[in-house]
């Protein structure tokens, strides 16, 4: 089961769907752009795959901490997706 497109509440750009296949395999020191529909999903997925805990519910927590606690200064997936990791044990 994947957290899909319409599962996000927030807004996003939406590249075309060829683009997506970018967003494979794991997080890399590519910047993360949180308005990227695609990227955001990429990473919300690969946090559920890697904590176990695969919800909807979980998926939309992690969307929340992304919209509403990701400091704004330029930062990869790395380290979007290690600071996720802590976010979800200290909200646990």
């Amino acid at each position: 089961m994947a957290f899909l497109k319409e599962d996000l509440e927030g807004l996003y750009n939406w590249s075309s769907e060829t683009s997506t296949t970018t967003f494979e395999g794991q997080p890399s020191r590519r910047l993360f752009n949180r308005w990227n529909g695609n990227q955001v999903l990429f990473i919300i997925n690969l946090v559920l795959d890697n904590s176990g805990n695969f919800s909807i519910e979980q998926g939309k927590k992690i969307e929340s901490l992304i919209i509403n606690k990701l400091p704004f200064e330029p930062s990869s997936e790395l380290t979007v997706f290690n600071w996720l990791q802590k976010e979800i044990l200290v909200h646990a």
